[in-house]
């Protein structure tokens, strides 16, 4: 990791930069998959399989057998952590219906507003390096608690044609059986598209590389919704004096584990923590299974020392981080402070890994500074908000000849005629 010792302001938007990964050629093969799906359906699903992941599919749908026997080769360890952390997410998110409360602006004039679930969403679930079996629970949780009528899962299968077993048993688990074996640019097309097999959505959710982060958002292009812009993981870490260089290291690694592309920042105001994290991060490093992907993020990572909080604070907002961990004292404190996050970890013992698994909140949250702008999943994001207003004809008297001069006034006589025919009904 490089580290900076106070940096100037000046200076710190090119050092909060992301990675950047070579894209050159991606736009070309992503819109190119795009187009044959779009045209081609099921046989161009099929083709890019073959030619991309190596594998030949005869169904591209999960037999709904398959999905309700799975699970006999996991272990019962296993099984309960998934089922606490499918209660701990339905809780959280649970309290986020939002209730309808309707509003009387004036006499005989009511408005309120009503959320209605999306009917059909899709669901991509990450199944290559990590199949993300939790990731499927912070999407289909909240998908279900919204009331979405159709949810469409689209996962990479494996070399030999099937689906991680863990992402099945999670899929039964949550009475998900619309689950097809599809991963990449193809998925994302599929289910922006429809094909013979797979049901054409109205909104895609769902975290993937760069290739499945570019298909997310030409489908934009073409109505399709998506949940947010997303790209590789990243965490950043405020501390000061107090924190637990161990704890430090283990945050930021289980981050930059992610792959290549991910990165994780420190900011801290003491410089001697700096050295410590370090040393540590090499000594827990060497244990990790996956130990050449977190040295490769490593080196696009940083340490930023500042002088005062308050700038480690700003630095903070600026980077807008997908992860934020406060290792402070008095860390509720400095949580007011920040403006700019995905989720926030207030505190030594809430290191980022409850967050992505079970404490209850959703990991799918926005990436590479889009954190300024959006909001993590939640069951908002199945529902769309719809007005409605209702008037009394006393009601209609007394708004109606406001209405009836701002229409005369932008020159929009047919809106102030619709006014005026039921005023004159009424007087």
């Amino acid at each position: 990791m490089q580290v900076i010792n106070n940096p100037s302001t000046s200076n710190w938007k090119e050092l909060l930069q992301r990675p950047i990964m070579d894209s050159s050629g991606l736009k070309t093969v992503v819109k190119n998959i795009l187009f044959e799906v779009q045209q081609h359906g099921d046989n161009a699903v099929r083709s890019f399989t073959q030619s991309i992941d190596k594998v030949v599919l005869d169904t591209l749908m999960v037999p709904a057998s398959t999905i309700t026997n799975a699970g006999s080769s996991i272990s019962d360890h296993l099984k309960k952590a998934i089922q606490q952390a499918a209660k701990n997410i339905t809780s959280f998110h649970e309290q986020q219906v939002p209730t309808i409360q309707k509003i009387e602006t004036m006499p005989g004039v009511l408005c309120w507003r009503k959320g209605v679930a999306i009917e059909k969403v899709g669901l991509y679930i990450p199944g290559g390096s990590a199949p993300l079996f939790s990731t499927l629970l912070m999407l289909a949780i909240p998908a279900k608690i919204a009331g979405c009528k159709e949810i469409v899962v689209c996962t990479p299968p494996r070399k030999d044609g099937t689906v991680d077993e863990v992402i099945l048993y999670t899929a039964s688990l949550l009475g998900i059986y619309s689950v097809f074996s599809i991963g990449g640019v193809q998925a994302i097309a599929a289910m922006a598209y429809g094909t013979e097999s797979v049901p054409q959505v109205y909104k895609i959710f769902g975290p993937g590389n760069q290739y499945v982060t570019a298909a997310k958002q030409f489908i934009q292009q073409d109505g399709i919704a998506i949940d947010m812009p997303a790209g590789p993981s990243e965490v950043c870490v405020l501390a000061d004096a107090t924190a637990n260089p161990a704890f430090i290291a283990a945050d930021l690694l289980s981050q930059a584990e992610h792959g290549p592309d991910s990165q994780v920042l420190l900011v801290t105001t003491h410089f001697p923590l700096v050295q410590l994290v370090l040393e540590a991060i090499d000594n827990q490093v060497k244990q990790l299974p996956r130990r050449n992907l977190a040295e490769k993020s490593l080196l696009n990572s940083k340490c930023i020392v500042l002088s005062k909080m308050e700038d480690a604070i700003a630095l903070v907002n600026t980077y807008a981080a997908e992860h934020l961990i406060i290792h402070c004292e008095n860390p509720e404190y400095i949580a007011e402070q920040i403006t700019n996050a995905g989720s926030v970890f207030l505190g030594a013992y809430s290191p980022e890994s409850v967050g992505d698994y079970a404490s209850g909140t959703n990991h799918t949250l926005p990436t590479n500074g889009f954190a300024k702008a959006y909001s993590g999943v939640s069951v908002d994001s199945f529902m769309k908000k719809i007005t409605f207003q209702q008037l009394t004809p006393q009601g209609l008297l007394q708004i109606g000849p406001t209405v009836a001069t701002m229409a005369s006034a932008e020159g929009l006589d047919a809106h102030k005629y619709a006014v005026e025919i039921r005023l004159n009904t009424l007087q």
